[in-house]
């Protein structure tokens, strides 16, 4: 099964890499406001499709663009471009995202990032690598000392100061911030130990799945924000290197939560 996720995944990379030409990015639509699809997104998604429904038939597929399997157990989860917004835009972070769930556990879990030809992968108590380099979680302990990621809903217009009450507070309290905009590349960067910690409210299974086992299999947690354990089906995602950093986030959540 990870060999056939990450074939999917190099699979949508190839196209990725390719609609990056102006002329062939295709039409840009808008799912919301501040949401994008694009004809890269809908490609990668259909040719992932038909190469998960190869080398693993009948296992069914929950994809953000053509939703599917919502109520299985056993099921692939996949973002075929995590970044969209990103990619419009030629702004270097944005990833394939491809996980397969089994009796309700995450086995297996690809990241592909295509600028930089790199495929994070991690299987349940196989470890989490990328190339030949095995992923290990960073050593911070300290929030004053942690370099902290997130990102902001697609209802930021209509919410802002909920969403920088949030900012703020780790902004006085960390070293460094950093909004990226591609949820599955940030929570890779956490599994590889380039960012310490990320918290982010109203994701999807296919922005987490894939990553929240690199992070666990590179030694770190991932939780809800308020420390139980995470609802692939709604997200609000708390992830570190699963040291005292993790107990410390979810100190400065807890007001801000209500």
């Amino acid at each position: 099964m990870i060999e056939a996720a990450i074939e999917a995944a190099l699979a949508a990379g190839e196209l990725i890499r390719a609609g990056r030409r102006p002329l062939e990015r295709g039409a840009v639509d808008h799912k919301g406001a501040v949401d994008l699809v694009t004809e890269v997104d809908l490609a990668c998604e259909a040719r992932i499709r038909e190469i998960l429904a190869q080398r693993s038939p009948g296992v069914p597929v929950l994809a953000e663009e053509g939703g599917g399997a919502a109520d299985a157990t056993t099921r692939w989860i996949v973002d075929p471009l995590d970044g969209t917004t990103n990619f419009v835009h030629d702004f270097p972070s944005y990833a394939v995202s491809i996980a397969l769930q089994v009796d309700g556990e995450l086995a297996v879990g690809v990241i592909y990032d295509p600028l930089r030809d790199d495929c994070y992968r991690a299987t349940r108590g196989g470890g989490a690598w990328c190339g030949d380099t095995r992923l290990q979680v960073s050593r911070c302990t300290r929030l004053d000392q942690a370099l902290i990621g997130s990102g902001f809903a697609y209802d930021r217009r209509e919410r802002p100061d909920f969403y920088l009450a949030f900012v703020r507070a780790f902004l006085v309290r960390c070293q460094g911030f950093r909004r990226a905009g591609a949820a599955a590349m940030d929570l890779a960067h956490v599994a590889a130990g380039r960012l310490d910690g990320f918290w982010e409210f109203q994701l999807n299974a296919w922005d987490v799945a894939a990553g929240a086992l690199l992070i666990e299999e590179a030694g770190g947690r991932v939780t809800e924000m308020t420390g139980g354990p995470l609802d692939l089906d709604r997200p609000r995602v708390l992830a570190s290197n699963g040291s005292a950093l993790h107990d410390e986030m979810l100190l400065v959540l807890e007001p801000l939560l209500g």
